[in-house]
């Protein structure tokens, strides 16, 4: 019913995947060209190289058919009963849509955010490898950013509660807001209730706020389970929780979020500061998204357990000292390829070595904030032939370096 394997040309989108790491990386053109010319594999920025849900492009056609795209914002309450059907479906969270302020997305809600949940004096606290717009969150405040590193049990990443809670407790930090990355973004890790519910518990006993960002919440593997934040702690109003169609339906460029502010206070001072003017076509792809794509969402993620599956299976046998583990969610892949870049000169920038070596585009420890040297982030989200000549392009590109 949906073509996964079909290969989209982005040229000329002005597509930020196709084009937006070009500008980075002028010093590595030879006689005005990039090594590979324009022939990359692009396995970087977060969104997927397959079409957008045929029914979102239907329901954005029917919303042009109207023939007006005048100033407009949410009145029709089927948006919102849309939202109260889908999270009680798929997550057993009955929200309450008063609660619902509408972003951009969620990195521009987590630089609103910031200062009004907390002091110019007040930090911040992050489990790292982390998303870099977390710790951009507390600098762009000039807000101390701490970090906490997840610790890797057998398979898994997990949190070092003992290191939460040792951070949390120390006055000389003044943390007064986490920001959770649930499910993890990079490493893939869907966190248990038991997990939630001590990392909630930390923070809550010592008056620190959370944030919960929730974008990947639809993209899990076959069996796991996303649990909501907010659902474990229904009478606190001090968790914030971020969600958005973006990542699950490939709409990154349609700039609607819906965030969850409980108390009444900050969720005045947003609106107050924060007046949005929404374009028509975004409401309606958002609601077609939420409304009539799950069987396109259940295909999807059938197509990116098997991709995974063959990226473990390509790196056993070609890359067999790389440490990978197929992530409990997302699309996203988090490769420790230390062992393999031991004779480069410059270990720390392999995105640069990549481009010139390899002709594929790939994301280093330079975009994940801390503990994160060695890694690589790749998108899997492509067709099976792409990550397969992705995948061959990077692995002859390492054996190279190390015959």
């Amino acid at each position: 019913m949906y073509n996964f394997d079909e290969v989209i040309n982005r040229k000329n989108t002005n597509s930020i995947s196709y084009e937006g790491w070009k500008s980075s990386y002028e010093h590595l053109k030879v006689d005005g060209a990039f090594p590979f010319g324009d022939d990359y594999i692009r396995m970087w920025v977060a969104d997927m190289d397959f079409a957008t849900p045929p029914e979102i492009i239907e329901a954005i056609k029917e919303r042009l058919d109207k023939k007006i795209l005048g100033y407009t914002q949410i009145f029709d309450s089927k948006y919102y009963e849309t939202l109260e059907k889908w999270f009680l479906e798929q997550y057993h969270w009955e929200i309450n849509t008063k609660e619902i302020v509408i972003s951009p997305g969620v990195v521009p809600a987590l630089l609103r955010l910031v200062p009004l949940l907390i002091k110019p004096d007040e930090n911040i606290l992050i489990s790292t490898p982390s998303y870099g717009p977390f710790n951009l969150a507390g600098t762009y405040h000039n807000r101390q950013v701490f970090n906490s590193k997840l610790r890797k049990n057998n398979h898994r990443f997990e949190m070092d509660f003992a290191d939460l809670e040792q951070k949390i407790k120390d006055p000389s930090l003044n943390i007064k807001l986490f920001i959770l990355c649930n499910p993890h973004n990079p490493t893939g890790s869907v966190w248990t209730k038991e997990e939630l519910y001590t990392l909630g518990k930390i923070c809550l006993d010592n008056n620190v706020w959370i944030i919960s960002d929730e974008i990947h919440c639809d993209l899990l593997r076959t069996g796991k389970q996303h649990i909501p934040l907010a659902t474990i702690f229904k009478e606190t109003d001090r968790i914030v929780t971020c969600t958005a169609p973006s990542k699950t339906f490939n709409l990154a460029g349609s700039l609607m979020s819906n965030i969850f502010i409980k108390n009444e206070s900050v969720r005045k001072q947003y609106q107050e500061t924060y007046h949005e003017v929404l374009s028509p076509l975004n409401i309606a792809a958002t609601q077609a998204a939420y409304s009539k794509c799950l069987p396109w969402l259940e295909a999807l993620k059938q197509y990116l357990d098997a991709n995974f599956q063959l990226l473990e299976t390509i790196l056993l046998k070609e890359l067999p000292h790389a440490k990978f583990s197929i992530p409990e969610a997302t699309y996203l892949a988090w490769i420790d390829i230390s062992y393999y870049i031991k004779n480069l000169p410059n270990k720390h920038k392999l995105t640069e070595f990549f481009i010139k070596n390899a002709g594929v585009v790939v994301e280093d420890e330079n975009k994940f904030v801390n503990h994160s040297a060695g890694f690589i982030r790749l998108n899997i989200a492509c067709s099976q032939a792409v990550l397969i000549e992705g995948l061959n392009k990077i692995t002859n590109s390492l054996k190279t370096i190390n015959q």
